[in-house]
């Protein structure tokens, strides 16, 4: 049996031939058995000519899978190559509405008017103006306006015919809302409750009301937070006036999670803009300039405090540098990434003052463990006790102060309102870097006759 990549790698060699040769319908029937990832992944590898030959050769039911399924880069591109027109009639009409409103937000304004126009379903274009509006960070940004909704004062047989008609334009049922005569949110009822009291049976009488909603104005990371807290599959959008504006499902929050993710690792990294490795070299340069800059200038005040040190230092103190350095910089590392974790997943409970008393235990017990360790190799390996006691000080020293001082970076972000993600990586390690090299020498200085 030949393995899924085996083919489409050898149809992405014969393809080039069959579109020469005008063997289109061996490409149609190639592509009508693939998965819409897959057929994405081909677009990937060809040329951008042949990559808009097989969209217009794609059925019209996947053609729009396929370009949800492509990265935004890839998508732009050909997106701006298509003419409005066909934009609007073979891809967005296809579309979920929240899909669809993230495709034309990567129109130029433009083309995005220009495919809004081409739209001949009016509500339609209406629904994608309505969620262009909203900050794509928020839950408004988010989702769907595609939901079944049924009046409270409805009976269970009228419910049932207005089920059928609003279900022909939605994919999968998730749940049916309750709303009152002027659309305002009053409860959700499930499908099985529908099915089994009688056709007479008044909606507002079995329908659940303790249900959980969202603002359309609230952070996209609040809406992943409520999703995981209550074990959400999907959640209605209220506006502030608690009408029924919409509906955000558990794959839109997955996108969320991962691209908050990838942020907080490329922060940590010391990348201060979102970016891909496909971006031009100015784009790369200015996300990750400044804090190569943050680490020079760490770098020569650390240097400034080994050049203070120097008389009287011995060439033993100087070759623990790169240790104290490195033990400062991955506790203090640890310290943050907890912090900023919690503070992501809003799970930090108690004072400023308690979480900071938390870490110097932790630090203590950490710095005492590493420092007798250092301490017992030392005197193994022959240094005197005064050498071996003076440079398990400083580490424990430099530990505790690494503890505290990741910990408390973060939280001082938080309140300032600074993303603590910020306060991770490069950060952390040259402040560590400098504060940790004076303490080691000051200690040594003292203790070291």
């Amino acid at each position: 049996m030949v393995k899924q990549e085996d083919y489409i790698q050898k149809f992405i060699e014969l393809l080039p031939d069959y579109l020469e040769q005008g063997e289109f319908s061996i490409v149609t029937s190639s592509l009508g058995d693939m998965h819409p990832a897959d057929i994405a992944e081909i677009i990937r590898s060809i040329s951008d000519d042949n990559a808009i030959s097989i969209i217009r050769l794609l059925q019209e039911d996947i053609r729009s899978d396929v370009v949800a399924e492509l990265d935004q880069e890839e998508r732009e591109k050909l997106l701006e190559e298509l003419p409005a027109s066909e934009i609007a009639e073979s891809v967005v009409t296809k579309m979920d509405s929240d899909d669809a409103a993230d495709l034309l937000s990567e129109l130029t304004p433009e083309k995005q008017s220009s495919v809004i126009d081409a739209l001949e379903d009016v509500e339609q274009a209406q629904d994608l103006l309505d969620l262009l509006a909203y900050d794509e960070d928020t839950a408004g940004g988010l989702m769907a306006k595609e939901l079944i909704k049924v009046k409270e004062n409805w009976s269970v047989g009228e419910c049932e015919v207005e089920l059928r008609k609003q279900a022909e334009d939605i994919d999968d049922v998730h749940t049916v809302y309750v709303v009152s005569d002027n659309d305002k949110l009053e409860g959700i009822i499930s499908l099985k409750s529908l099915i089994l009291n009688s056709p007479e049976t008044k909606v507002k009488e079995i329908s659940k009301t303790d249900i959980i909603s969202i603002k359309t104005s609230a952070k996209s990371m609040e809406v992943s937070r409520i999703m995981d807290k209550y074990d959400l599959v999907v959640l209605p959008v209220v506006d502030e006036n608690n009408y029924l504006v919409g509906r955000i499902t558990i794959d839109d929050v997955v996108d969320v999670i991962v691209e908050e993710a990838e942020k907080d690792y490329q922060m940590l990294s010391g990348i201060s803009e979102d970016v891909e490795s496909s971006d031009n070299i100015w784009q790369l340069t200015r996300a990750r300039f400044p804090w190569l800059l943050v680490g020079m200038v760490g770098g020569i005040l650390g240097a400034w405090v080994v050049g203070f040190f120097k008389e009287g230092a011995s060439t033993e103190i100087i070759i623990f540098i790169p240790l104290i350095a490195a033990m400062g910089g991955n506790v203090g590392i640890q310290s943050s990434a907890l912090v900023v974790q919690g503070i992501a997943n809003q799970s930090l409970s108690g004072t400023i003052l308690s979480k900071l008393f938390k870490e110097l235990g932790v630090g203590i017990v950490n710095g005492l463990l590493c420092g007798i360790l250092l301490f017992v190799v030392n005197v193994l390996i022959g240094k005197t006790f005064d050498y071996s006691f003076a440079v398990s000080i400083s580490l424990i020293s430099v530990i505790i102060f690494a503890a505290v001082f990741g910990t408390w970076i973060p939280l001082f972000f938080n309140k300032i309102k600074i993303d603590p993600a910020l306060a991770t990586g490069p950060f952390i390690t040259t402040a560590n870097d400098i504060f940790g090299l004076f303490l080691y020498f000051y200690i040594c200085k003292i203790l070291i006759s």
